[in-house]
């Protein structure tokens, strides 16, 4: 009776064990799956600027935002990390990359090694671009110099730091779904959508997030807990932006200056640099789409203490 106890133990265990390394083996998009076609640099830089690469992949504490060389510590309640050199840079950065590797990384979050990236990497936004977009940011990057220097490796505590595991939190976070335009609405406000739920990732740091570091569908734009630790991140929806216009929206995106006479603060210093860089057509769409949001109450935000 102990051996059949044990028995069906083992076999369960190898049973489940199978259903863990198929479910987490990491997703790559094939080189077969990309025609031959002429790179739009043009493009390419739109794509870099909405995705705000040079916010993190910017060599820290120097004025060149095209500098992309990596080392921004994005501290977290799963440890810290450091943002890689994602310059032209053959042995530091993605100079010997192929196309479908850079493709696989920003819209699988797979290495050109074969394992998963951390989400601090926001590929659960970036999966929703289309894969011409992420081919032109690639063929733009290359445009770039090269900067030497390997930033220091990530500082994360076991068990977080099997990568192995990240394919779980995929799983349960990525639905590889590309974000389709929606008829009754206008094709600015489509545009918009697209660059807010893409490349934008504007949900990654305005969303509260669960235990497990994925973002909370229902409170979604709605704010929360600064991820890096310290501060709040402002609720986007009409909940707290019901007074201002879309003329607003559009340029705070410019200046960072509010209606109020108030100006951005933190991270979000580095996101009006790029978004600053749009065109005025993106972000009078990026401007219309928010603006459509529902009003949603996010999070408590916790009381000041009294000094």
């Amino acid at each position: 009776m102990l051996r059949r106890i044990l028995f069906g133990l083992i076999v369960i265990g190898i049973a489940g064990f199978g259903v863990y390394w198929w479910l987490t083996i990491p997703a790559v998009v094939a080189a077969a799956s990309l025609p031959p076609r002429t790179p739009d640099l043009a493009n390419g830089l739109a794509t870099f600027n909405a995705g705000g690469c040079s916010s993190c992949h910017a060599v820290p504490n120097q004025p060149d935002r095209l500098k992309l060389g990596g080392g921004l510590a994005m501290p977290s309640p799963f440890g810290t990390f450091y943002v890689p050199n994602i310059s032209s840079d053959p042995t530091y950065g993605i100079g010997r990359w192929s196309e479908a590797d850079f493709v696989t990384a920003v819209l699988k979050g797979t290495s050109p090694d074969g394992a998963h990236y951390f989400p601090a990497f926001p590929y659960a936004s970036y999966q929703h671009a289309t894969v011409e977009d992420v081919r032109d940011l690639f063929a733009y990057l290359k445009t770039l110099a090269p900067v030497t220097g390997k930033p220091r490796d990530h500082d994360v505590p076991f068990p977080f730091n099997i990568r192995r595991n990240v394919g779980i939190w995929k799983w349960l976070f990525m639905d590889d779904k590309l974000i389709t335009a929606d008829a009754s609405r206008s094709p600015s406000w489509n545009r918009g959508a697209y660059l807010v739920n893409g490349m934008g990732h504007c949900a990654e740091c305005h969303s509260p997030r669960n235990f497990l570091g994925g973002i909370v569908e229902a409170q979604r734009f709605a704010g929360g807990p600064n991820p890096e630790g310290e501060g709040w991140v402002p609720n986007i929806t009409p909940k707290r932006l019901a007074e201002w216009s879309a003329k607003d929206i559009a340029y705070f995106l410019e200046t960072g200056e509010t209606p109020d006479g108030d100006t951005a603060g933190g991270s979000m210093v580095r996101v009006i640099k790029n978004t600053s860089q749009l065109s005025p057509e993106d972000r009078a769409a990026i401007a219309e789409y928010v603006k459509s949001l529902p009003a949603v109450e996010g999070p408590p935000r916790p009381k000041k203490k009294e000094g």
